[in-house]
């Protein structure tokens, strides 16, 4: 099993930048695929990126591609989300979280993750 706790997130302006990240603790992250998500108010949990357990493959959302890097640095357990030229449509509660089977194939879909985050607040005012 493996807690994952967010942060990084806050206020921006339309055009900034932020760096997200998630600490885990418990099992060793390089067990797992990692992911982050995001959940706007009205809509569903949406796929943002995702990354393997060794890093060497990730997969980005069409929304966000080209404007975010994640990473991860399993030697400290972390995973971070590098979003630049924010928009409105970034604003969303964002959610790491864990899959614990590790099949990249399904990296992309929210229910094949099995541990997930509190989340952070990504607000950006235009």
């Amino acid at each position: 099993q493996v807690q994952l706790v967010e942060s990084g997130g806050g206020l921006v302006q339309a055009g900034g930048s932020l760096r997200l990240s998630c600490a885990a603790s418990g099992r060793t992250s390089s067990s797992y695929t990692m992911g982050w998500f995001r959940q706007a108010p009205g809509k569903e949990r949406e796929f943002v990126a995702a990354i393997s357990r060794s890093g060497r493959s990730t997969s980005y959302a069409d929304s966000v591609e080209g404007r975010a890097t994640i990473s991860r640095d399993n030697a400290k357990n972390t995973v971070d989300l590098q979003l630049n030229s924010l928009n409105a449509e970034d604003t969303a509660v964002y959610y790491c979280a864990a899959d614990g089977d590790g099949s990249w194939a399904v990296a992309l879909i929210t229910s094949a993750y099995d541990y997930w985050g509190q989340g952070t607040q990504v607000t950006v005012s235009s």
